[in-house]
């Protein structure tokens, strides 16, 4: 019996043995566990950093040009189609304007899968479903001899500073572009190029491919405008009351950019219309959410009308100028737009048109078109020679957006950013004689640029107005053009002092208004407008 307590103790041993194998396999366990999870917010950081990275850490624009020495100006204008390849097409069979699950498409490239154009502008997951009309990267270029401008107009949601950066780096130097100003006419009816409406929010809906061509269809744009410089008159006309009844303000107080303005381009030597700039201030949005169409909504119209003529079914009411007309948006921020509750009239027959469709937005289109003409037919002011100086710097805007910060961390929204969460942006003046241009990189509200900033009750931030005096009032000479979502698109720009995200609301609405929510945050404007004084200060 004496062996008994010997064998206990063998036993005692082994489990004590196997309990200190099992404490050390759940301490190493737990070890890897800890490593896995700390090499995963490793990683994830990591990604977050290169997703935030500046594109172009080294570019920086402090370009400052005064000349007071008129010359004999010359002009070049062209247009580059941007549309893309709808090859699939597929059945909205709930008339909801999304791909939902189970609903069926066309394989029209064979590939054996759904090839989706997002739609970009009212909300994820909207594929485009065909083409009605083509997307332009549309260009006109302007030179005294000494300095030589480039504006270009792209069909699209907006564009990005770091892509208006490789636009230009692809501009060849023998084409001599001094500054190119790249703007969006911000129609809600083309692709993403933002990057911010693909299938769900957390995912990009753009196609590499597609802004690839986006990028060298504008650069070419360039290129080909250069080469078709000829000795110009600037013919410079405007209708500032005719077009306010084709759009509304969506948000107090209600302060419009609706006034028609146009540079028409003649060739010296024959004559005739090399192209013409038209500016007016107004979402592209007429056709509204439920389009599954690619267009670029009423400008197509407006294009259409002055080239080509303003039409009443097969009559030609009002001929057009030929040449490639260039349009831009002005202040198109809080909110401007033909919401479907507007009724637009034909110019001719009357017939009035309430439902977002093709023929409202014809009629829009024909209705400026045939103003434009009417105040082309008697310009204000004809030169043919003139200065051209510029003003423009690179700025630091806060990235004070909780989404923004989030959209850009996960590469959603693929721009980076300097410094710790501010985005790299851009402002320019221009003169050239008797007109001068500011650009605007995003949704300016009209009140910064026409005045009329408010203090309302309920205001987040008790101050009084801070972007005063407003910005036409402070633009030199005669003609004050003003292009929004130029050289970038940073989303609205609110004066401060309207700012409105907490309760109490302003003007008594039981809610937040639209805007803020895609807002950089609100030091925005008032950075914009002390640096667009400093910047017309200089000019003058």
């Amino acid at each position: 019996m004496l062996f008994l307590p010997n064998i206990l103790l063998i036993i005692f041993a082994g489990n004590h043995s196997r309990k200190s194998l099992k404490t050390i396999t759940m301490k190493k366990f737990f070890k890897f566990l800890g490593f896995g999870f700390l090499l995963l917010i490793i990683i994830i950081l990591v990604w977050f950093g290169i997703n935030l990275r500046d594109q172009h850490p080294d570019y920086k624009v402090d370009l400052k040009i005064l000349n007071n020495a008129p010359a004999q100006l010359s002009a070049g204008f062209a247009a580059m189609p941007i549309t893309p390849t709808v090859s699939d097409r597929w059945d909205d069979k709930n008339k909801n304007a999304e791909f939902d699950k189970g609903e069926t498409f066309t394989d029209g490239n064979g590939n054996g899968k759904f090839d989706p154009v997002w739609i970009a502008g009212f909300g994820n997951n909207k594929p485009a479903n065909g083409i009605h009309d083509d997307l332009w990267a549309r260009a006109m270029v302007i030179d005294d001899g000494k300095t030589r401008l480039a504006i270009v107009v792209l069909d699209a949601i907006g564009f990005m500073n770091n892509d208006v950066i490789d636009v230009r780096e692809r501009v060849s130097k023998e084409s001599g572009i001094t500054y190119a100003i790249i703007s969006s006419t911000h129609t809600h009816e083309g692709p993403d190029l933002l990057g911010l409406w693909g299938k769900t929010p957390f995912g990009s809906g753009i196609d590499p491919a597609h802004m690839e061509y986006v990028k060298n269809q504008a650069a070419r744009a360039i290129e080909t405008a250069t080469k078709n410089l000829r000795p110009a008159r600037l013919s410079i006309s405007q209708d500032l009351t005719g077009a306010a009844p084709l759009v509304i303000d969506t948000r107090k107080p209600e302060v419009f950019d609706s006034g028609l303005r146009m540079i028409q381009v003649l060739d010296k030597e024959s004559g005739k219309t090399m192209g013409t700039l038209i500016s007016f201030g107004n979402h592209p949005e007429t056709l509204w959410s439920d389009n599954l169409l690619l267009t670029s909504d009423f400008p197509h119209f407006v294009r259409e009308g002055i080239e080509k003529g303003v039409f009443s079914k097969d009559s030609l009411m009002r001929p057009g100028v030929g040449g490639v007309t260039v349009y831009a948006s002005g202040a198109v921020g809080g909110l401007m737009t033909t919401h479907p509750r507007l009724v637009v009239k034909d110019p001719f027959s009357g017939e009035e048109f309430k439902a977002a469709t093709f023929e409202k937005a014809a009629a829009q289109g024909k209705q400026m078109a045939n103003l434009a003409l009417q105040a082309m037919a008697k310009p204000d002011e004809v030169i043919d020679s003139a200065s051209i100086s510029i003003v423009a710097k690179t700025v630091l805007f806060p990235l004070e957006n909780t989404m923004f910060k989030l959209a850009a961390m996960l590469g959603v929204m693929k721009r980076g950013t300097s410094g710790w969460m501010k985005m790299k942006s851009e402002l320019a003046v221009v003169k050239i004689g008797p007109i001068s241009m500011v650009t605007i990189p995003g949704e300016l509200y009209p009140e910064i640029l026409n005045g009329g900033v408010e203090s309302p009750e309920g205001q987040d931030f008790k101050i009084s107005p801070i972007e005063v005096p407003s910005i036409r009032e402070m633009m030199p000479g005669k003609y004050k053009f003003m292009f929004g979502l130029a050289n970038d698109e940073i989303g609205y720009i609110v004066p401060k002092s309207q700012w409105d995200v907490k309760a109490p609301y302003t003007y008594g609405k039981d809610g937040a208004p639209y805007g803020e929510v895609n807002s950089l945050g609100p030091e925005t404007a008032p950075l914009i407008h002390k640096n667009i004084k400093d910047m017309i200060f200089q000019l003058k």
